[in-house]
């Protein structure tokens, strides 16, 4: 269950040594979807402003409407022609001057997983796995993605 607590320890990053974002439960744009907005930064040199109607600053976590189910195999060949996927999404939205003296405009980042029908029951160990690495990749690589966001450089 998504359920972030409070305050988020940020990852280490220029000018950020470490970062905590205070939440409050917030309503999700979407029914299917549960989101938190920062209602306090410490830890941060240069603090960002903090959630706002004009310049949000959100977590959001989206699971399907409707869950697909994995469909009958072929009676003959034995294979399942087609393998629907669940998506689920972490999206994070922070208001961004794009420069000065121009309002804020939103930042977006959207973690994408797809999940083949059936995975859930059939190799829960290769979903918790891939996931793990997922994220274990962007822990252990966020201060290089962020450089490549604001350099261009990777």
């Amino acid at each position: 269950m998504w359920n972030p607590t409070s305050p988020v320890s940020g990852s280490a990053q220029t000018g950020f040594t470490s970062p905590t974002y205070t939440h409050v439960a917030d309503v999700a744009p979407e029914t299917n979807g549960k989101q938190i907005a920062v209602s306090a930064v410490g830890g941060a040199g240069n603090t960002p402003a903090v959630h706002s109607v004009s310049s949000p600053f959100t977590g959001t976590f989206v699971r399907p409407k409707v869950f697909k189910a994995l469909g009958k195999a072929n009676p003959v060949t034995g294979l399942i022609s087609s393998v629907p996927r669940n998506v689920y999404k972490v999206i994070t939205r922070k208001g961004v001057i794009p420069l000065a003296c121009q309002p804020a405009t939103t930042m977006l980042i959207t973690t994408t997983i797809e999940v083949p029908a059936g995975a859930d029951i059939a190799d829960p160990v290769a979903v918790r796995a891939a996931l793990s690495f997922h994220e274990g990749m962007l822990a252990q690589q966020s201060a290089g993605v962020v450089d490549a966001c604001v350099s261009g450089v990777m």
